[in-house]
């Protein structure tokens, strides 16, 4: 693994991220990615938009040969903060069928809104692929 998480002793472990990440390698920045496809359509909901930003994340990703296991943090920026907290029992499964077992650091902020007016939900990345 190139990531190595990093925890404070005596802090309560987190559960679906870490506090930090550590690495040594090529940085890649991905852009906020939003839960369209390669046509520019949206699935309905949040849940199936989540699963299409993470794939879109991956995408650009691999395009640096990088993969889930690289990624070093994401921040997620969402339009209802109800309606996420309302979807993390569906949530938890597609992330892993994306993103596997990998958590990175993560920060998750409610936003006004996004620029395309269907998106429920933008993802932007730090990844460090190893030399």
């Amino acid at each position: 693994m190139s990531l190595t998480p990093l925890q404070p002793p005596g802090w309560p472990a987190p559960r679906g991220y870490a506090n930090g990440m550590m690495g040594r390698g090529r940085v890649v920045l991905v852009g906020g990615q939003i839960g369209w496809d390669s046509e520019g359509r949206f699935p309905p909901g949040l849940v199936a938009q989540v699963r299409q930003a993470l794939l879109n994340v991956l995408a650009v990703l691999r395009e640096a040969g990088g993969g889930p296991e690289h990624v070093g943090r994401l921040t997620w920026y969402v339009t209802d903060m109800e309606e996420y907290r309302a979807s993390l029992k569906e949530l938890g499964p597609v992330y892993r069928d994306v993103m596997g077992r990998h958590f990175p650091a993560m920060a998750l902020v409610q936003v006004v809104a996004l620029v395309e007016r269907e998106a429920l939900v933008e993802i932007e990345a730090t990844a460090i692929i190893p030399d």
